[in-house]
């Protein structure tokens, strides 16, 4: 497959599942822990849960690209997600989305070029009282303008400097 990613752990963890009723079934777990182990889903690790539980790659791939908590790419260290729910929608979180991607220099689904931030778009992350808000870390930043979500990115590049130092 690759010699970048040692699949020793994720074989161990499909091995465990073998002998199961219905082992095809356990799919969708298969793919959280090679996401839990490697950040992502690669094509590659696809490829090697297909020969390993004897699925097409192709019915990995629908499997992977039809949830949304499965990650195709890296992700950045600290995953912004901008709620668009409609509280927040209403109180200018398309100005908080512009200001969060003119900032990074990323689109949606996007990871900044240095590796700090990815990019989403959040359906509701209920914290409606706050609109509009973020939320970085599982941690959520309210009442937000595009000038105070700059402030807040700042915080997280301060952070990961002094935790790389």
């Amino acid at each position: 497959m690759t010699d970048k990613i040692n699949y020793d752990e994720l074989k161990a963890f499909i091995d465990t599942l073998r002998d199961k009723p219905y082992f095809e079934s356990y799919l969708i777990a298969v793919l959280h822990k090679a996401q839990q182990l490697y950040g992502y889903i690669s094509r590659e690790t696809m490829d090697f849960v297909s020969v390993e539980m004897q699925i097409p790659t192709a019915n990995i791939w629908g499997v992977a690209t039809f949830y949304h908590f499965f990650n195709l790419q890296p992700s950045g260290r600290y995953t912004v997600s901008v709620c668009m729910g409609t509280a927040c929608y209403v109180k200018n979180a398309a100005g908080i989305l512009d200001a969060v991607k003119r900032e990074l220099g990323i689109g949606v689904g996007e990871v900044s070029k240095d590796g700090l931030f990815s990019l989403q778009e959040a359906r509701c992350v209920g914290a409606c009282g706050l609109a509009p808000v973020i939320m970085i870390e599982n941690e959520i930043y309210g009442d937000l303008t595009p000038e105070s979500v700059v402030e807040v990115l700042n915080q997280y590049r301060s952070k990961a400097k002094k935790e790389s130092a």
